[in-house]
């Protein structure tokens, strides 16, 4: 094949000398605009993961960069005066431009032609059978075909500047400074003997604030080498940009996702020689005879992508494309025919795992563009919640890498929450006002559909029974109506007269004669989603018959064209419909419960105030979020006057309708410093449901940031929501400081006894927080000896599970 590759950095390099490797026969030229040796940025980092697939790709290549590297374990924290560190990373790091000098050299040993000085402003003169576009971040062959690759950039919230300094770190170094300003941090490692990286970053309005913007180049490395004084012990920063002036160095951090990585340009006309301009592909000059077929450009390196440097390097994803694309060519037998297939195979594969990195690395920017928040967190659990903040690194993978460090955490974390041992974060206990829980596992409130006129009976107290007595810390009742009218479906449990609240007190004194778990009760109003057909029979479906009339903030279908329509409350209605939740509340009280909670999520009739999608009222109740939150507080306030002052009341909440125009994570947090200042004691925070038009991004853990945000900015405790399936997920939240509780729910579904089945899966037999029921005894022992079995027999597996989450960065 005939292979160009535009742009001479590691992507366009590795790639060429890859193929040039495979296939000597094989054409292949690198065309750079640059001259040789000129380079920007310091170092850069890989993991242990990426140095194993060098080695494998092309071993004199990866032995070179390997007696060049700097290899460190360590990852070092600096805040408030403290230092926390934590082993076992594995991570490298090498000057950049030593990089590209070995790979320049490799491939001039095998026969790549490199043209230095030769800028691509256009490919329509390239004649070749396969043409990567390696040109960098600003790709303008991205640009040209952006109809076919359909880029999305982003640029993130902080400023950074890329510096070195004669400082030698032996860790990675995370330093915090905070200043009248706000926060500005560095991220900095050693790359050779003689330099290190130092990246400086800030929030945007607190480099403008700092003043930063109009600062010249000098004085902002001046501004910088004061602010980071002590971890810079003396030495400079050093800026390797000569040609960029003042505020030019600081730039935001340009997130880059395309849909689509190839594109198939037009035949050429083979019938006219056209002579490629001086200023286009310098020192050639000749006519190009044409490729007569349709030559594939594929996005390679920053062209395709970009990843934040908070997890890594684009420098390490350039080199894994590449890898990539030489293994799919490979594959499917090298050839020009085969192409399509080997890059449908890349462009599928390769653009997956780009993703997932790309999703953690969004995880990771956001933590840093709110290091505000985080910083009001001890610094043990700062530390903690950086080393997590991508959620690819979780509390056992930590453990796998530094035992010691979790050891002494978990300690800590443990002495915090008034224990005199240590526990997994999942185990320990957490009190609000008169009621201590003993684990932070809740069971979610999970509808059943499974009671006649409301009453709760067998059904419940066996479902609600089984999950009390299966290791949980809270057991929630699902969502409970407070009169006929508010039931999502008719066979939803309702709290309206004595005779339900009979039935709910004989669940809850079976809970708290059997089990130690507490249990909670959840009420609600179905409002517009009301009067359909249990799930089984037609989620959000109507009714065949015996409807009941609906009312909500302001008239709607939930379901356009199929739902009933929902009329707007009047002020009569409010009335009413409070009335009911304070008699409820009373009952609930007499029932037993431990805790209430009041339902103001998931486009419910509270919900359908909050939202601005379904509230569009031009009274005192609609408009802004201050009145649209006038009537649930209205509500809330009523409850709690009535609800025992010794236990807990929270409120769920939807903190993000996925759908433009809707409520907000920012508005999620004004809600919940009205709740709060309202008397809620937590606020268990879930989103979407409130409209059919949302586009959730979905994930491990994909609502766990509304929770951190919520709790860490308005100052509440928060119970976490949304495919938290494992002990490891519970660990890592309650540890970082992301919620106070989690929610599990279609665990519990399938297993009632998740809590205890987990506790014996991360080998936690015994201790605070775990209790198993006396009759089940004698099953402990046997799960126990199973799970210690899986686990010797998968250490293997366990060790490869941890080598690939070091691939994702810090």
């Amino acid at each position: 094949m005939r292979i160009t590759c535009i742009g001479g950095g590691p992507a366009g390099l590795y790639f060429a000398l890859l193929m040039k490797r495979q296939n000597p026969a094989h054409e292949v030229t690198v065309l750079e605009r640059n001259r040789a040796g000129d380079t920007f940025g310091w170092g850069v980092v890989f993991s242990d993961q990426t140095l194993a697939a060098l080695r494998e790709a092309d071993p004199e290549t990866a032995d070179q960069i390997l007696q060049s590297f700097n290899h460190w374990d360590d990852i070092a924290v600096h805040i408030d005066g403290r230092t926390l560190v934590s082993g076992g990373h594995g991570f490298c790091g090498i000057g950049r431009r030593k990089l590209l000098d070995i790979l320049r050299e490799r491939c001039a040993a095998l026969g790549v032609q490199i043209r230095y000085e030769t800028d691509v402003a256009d490919d329509a003169h390239i004649d070749a059978d396969l043409i990567i576009a390696a040109d960098g971040l600003n790709s303008r062959l991205r640009q040209k075909y952006a109809a076919t690759y359909q880029p999305d950039i982003d640029l993130r919230q902080c400023r950074f500047v890329w510096l070195g300094t004669t400082k030698l770190f032996d860790a990675f170094t995370f330093d915090f400074q905070k200043t009248e300003w706000g926060w500005f941090q560095a991220h900095a490692y050693r790359f050779d003997d003689t330099h290190s990286t130092f990246i400086v970053e800030a929030p945007e309005q607190v480099w403008r604030d700092a003043g930063l913007e109009a600062m010249s180049k000098e004085d902002g490395i001046a501004f910088c080498e004061r602010l980071f004084s002590k971890v810079l012990d003396g030495h400079p920063l050093i800026s390797n940009s000569a040609h960029l002036r003042g505020s030019a160095q600081w730039i935001r951090f340009p997130r880059v996702v395309c849909k689509r990585w190839v594109h198939y340009r037009e035949p050429l006309d083979h019938r006219v020689a056209v002579s490629v301009p001086r200023g286009e592909l310098e020192g050639s000059g000749r006519p190009v005879a044409s490729h007569n077929g349709r030559a594939p450009v594929v996005l390679m390196g920053d062209a395709a992508h970009t990843a934040h440097f908070s997890i890594g390097s684009g420098t390490k994803l350039a080199l894994e494309d590449a890898i990539a694309l030489a293994r799919d060519i490979e594959r499917h037998g090298g050839g020009v025919d085969s192409l399509p297939a080997a890059l449908d195979e890349y462009e599928a594969t390769r653009s997956i795992e780009v993703l997932r990195i790309q999703n953690a690395a969004r995880n990771s920017t956001e933590w840093f563009e709110n290091v505000e928040r985080h910083a009001r967190l001890a610094p043990e659990q700062f530390a903690y919640s950086l080393l997590t903040r991508s959620q690819r690194i979780s509390h056992e993978n930590l453990r796998l890498r530094d035992a010691r460090y979790v050891g002494d955490f978990e300690a800590w974390l443990a002495r915090r929450s008034g224990l005199d041992q240590s526990a997994p974060p999942m185990f320990t206990p957490f009190t609000l006002r008169g009621v201590t829980l003993k684990n932070r596992v809740v069971v979610s409130p999970m509808a059943q559909y499974s009671c006649e006129d409301g009453q709760p009976a067998d059904y419940h107290l066996t479902h609600l029974g089984a999950r009390a007595a299966g290791g949980a810390g809270l057991v929630f009742a699902e969502m409970t109506c407070v009169s006929p009218d508010a039931r999502i479906t008719p066979g939803c449990p309702g709290l309206w007269n004595d005779e339900q609240a009979a039935g709910w007190r004989r669940i809850v004194d079976h809970v708290h004669r059997h089990t130690s778990a507490k249990i909670a009760m959840q009420l609600g109003h179905a409002g517009a989603k009301g009067s359909t057909r249990v799930a089984w029979d037609g989620i959000d479906q109507p009714l065949e018959d015996g409807n009941w009339p609906l009312i909500s903030a302001s008239p709607q279908q939930y379901l356009d064209g199929v739902s009933q329509w929902s009329r707007e409350m009047a002020r009569a209605d409010m009335a009413r419909v409070t009335a009911d939740f304070v008699a409820a509340t009373r009952r609930a009280a007499e029932a037993g419960f431990d805790w209430l909670e009041l339902h103001c999520a998931h486009g419910y009739l509270l919900s359908s105030f909050l939202s601005p999608l379904t509230n569009r009222r031009a009274d005192a109740y609609g408009g802004s979020l201050e009145n649209r939150l006038r009537y649930p507080l209205e509500v809330f306030a009523a409850m709690r006057a009535v609800w025992p002052a010794q236990r807990p009341m929270s409120v769920r909440i939807s903190a993000h309708d996925w759908v433009p125009g809707g409520t907000t994570p920012e508005d999620a947090v004004a809600m919940a410093e009205a709740f709060k200042a309202a008397g809620a004691d937590l606020i268990d925070v879930s989103s979407g449901q409130v409209s059919k038009q949302e586009r959730p991004t979905y994930g491990r853990m994909w609502q766990t940031p509304f929770s951190e945000s919520v709790r860490n900015r308005a100052g509440i405790a928060t119970i976490a929501v949304g495919a938290i399936s494992e002990a490891d997920h519970v660990n890592s939240i309650i540890a970082s400081g992301r919620a106070d509780l989690c929610a599990i729910a279609r665990p519990h579904l399938a297993n009632p006894a998740w809590t205890l089945t987990e506790a014996a899966r991360i080998g936690y037999l015994a201790g605070p927080g775990l209790d198993w029921p006396k009759q089940y005894l004698s099953g402990k022992s046997q799960m126990e000896r199973e799970f210690e079995r899986q686990r010797a027999m998968g250490g293997q597996g366990t060790a490869a599970q941890d080598q690939a989450n070091r691939a994702l960065g810090v």
